[in-house]
C-alpha cells in the first residue's frame, strides 16, 4: 500500500490535491505535517478542519514551541524575543503542571492530543528523561 503525505501546505492545496486524486483514481494524502502548539495554533483555522474532514493524520512539529512550553528555559530560543502572550502561555502551562503534579511538557502535549484525535505531536528530545516525559504526556491526559 502506498501512503502519501504533505508538509507545510495551505488547506486549499491539500483539499484540491485530494479531490484531484479522488477524481483521477490516484492515491490521496494520508497525512500532513505542520507546526502546532499552544503558541502556534494557526492550523486550527483551516488545516486541522480539512484534515479531520478528509480523515488525514496530522504530524504536528514543534509541539513544545522549541522548548518554550517544556518548562525549562530553552537554549534554542532567545527568551527576550518572546512576546508577553508567549511568556504568559508558558507560565500558565507551568502552573497547570504544578497543580497536577505533572511536567510542563506533559501538559502541553496532552493539550494537543485533547484538541483532535487526528493530531500526533512530533517530539524532539535530547535525553532519555525527556523521552520518558514526552511519552507520559502523549499516553495520558494529566487533567484526568
Amino acid at each position: 500500500m502506498l501512503y502519501v503525505g504533505i508538509s507545510d501546505a495551505p488547506a486549499w492545496v491539500v483539499a484540491r490535491a485530494n479531490t484531484l486524486a479522488e477524481w483521477r483514481g490516484w492515491t490521496p494524502f494520508a497525512g500532513l505535517q505542520a507546526p502546532y502548539s499552544l503558541l502556534n495554533r494557526d492550523m486550527e483555522r483551516e488545516l486541522l478542519p480539512v484534515a479531520e474532514e478528509l480523515g488525514l493524520t496530522v504530524a504536528a512539529w514543534a509541539p513544545l514551541a522549541s522548548g518554550v512550553l517544556a518548562g525549562g528555559g530553552s537554549s534554542r530560543v532567545d527568551q527576550a524575543a518572546l512576546t508577553e502572550r508567549e511568556r504568559a502561555a508558558a507560565r500558565a502551562v507551568r502552573e497547570v503542571a504544578n497543580d497536577l503534579g505533572a511536567r510542563p511538557a506533559q501538559v502541553a502535549l496532552a493539550w494537543i492530543r485533547a484538541r483532535s484525535s487526528a493530531v500526533i505531536p512530533l517530539c524532539g528530545m535530547s535525553s532519555v528523561d525527556q523521552a520518558a516525559e514526552n511519552v507520559e504526556g502523549l499516553g495520558s491526559h494529566p487533567a484526568g
